[in-house]
């Protein structure tokens, strides 16, 4: 359940077409929450998680972020508008896998020539990010480009759109968490 701060209140009134939502609207330098949402890793994945989020925000500053911190994940992806459906790329740290996941909401619909993205669903497709140093930036760029567009296309009411807001979509109160099997075996 999400418990509107004054910040929420105060954003409500400035974009009147949210006032309905229970959404939390920040701009991209109040990162305080994403960090309580990413506490549960490791300072490596932490700062590899920022990276990457300040590659794309260095990249499309006026696009949106979406945060979910969800059961099975912590994810974000950054949209012309304020909807999911609109995204064109996200981050995604897998809460008992530990993966970081780099990856486009509409993979399937842009041209990968490397064939480096993983991903067989009808249209998710990311990659795996270990380290900054394997992270094909010059590539990914050229896929964000494309990615971007395709997401712009599929805005059909311009008034949809939206710039530089990071917004809290969901809060799952229930995270999924890695049970120590050795704590489940019994000593004999």
């Amino acid at each position: 359940m999400h418990v509107e701060c004054n910040f929420c209140i105060f954003k409500k009134t400035i974009h009147a077409s949210l006032a309905r939502s229970k959404n939390c609207l920040m701009s991209k330098e109040d990162n305080d929450q994403l960090l309580n949402f990413l506490r549960p890793f490791d300072k490596e994945i932490t700062n590899l998680v920022f990276w990457l989020r300040n590659f794309v925000w260095d990249l499309y500053p006026e696009s949106n972020e979406l945060i979910y911190d969800n059961y099975n994940a912590v994810a974000f992806g950054w949209s012309p508008t304020d909807r999911l459906g609109h995204t064109f790329c996200s981050i995604a740290v897998g809460r008992t896998s530990k993966n970081v996941h780099f990856g486009f909401y509409w993979g399937n619909e842009i041209t990968d020539t490397k064939n480096i993205l993983l991903g067989k669903g009808n249209q998710y497709r990311y990659i795996l990010v270990k380290t900054k140093n394997e992270f094909p930036k010059p590539y990914i760029r050229q896929l964000l480009k494309e990615a971007f567009a395709n997401s712009v296309a599929k805005v059909k009411d311009k008034k949809q759109f939206m710039k530089g807001l990071t917004i809290v979509k969901s809060v799952s109160a229930k995270k999924r968490i890695l049970k120590n099997k050795a704590a489940g075996k019994k000593k004999n």
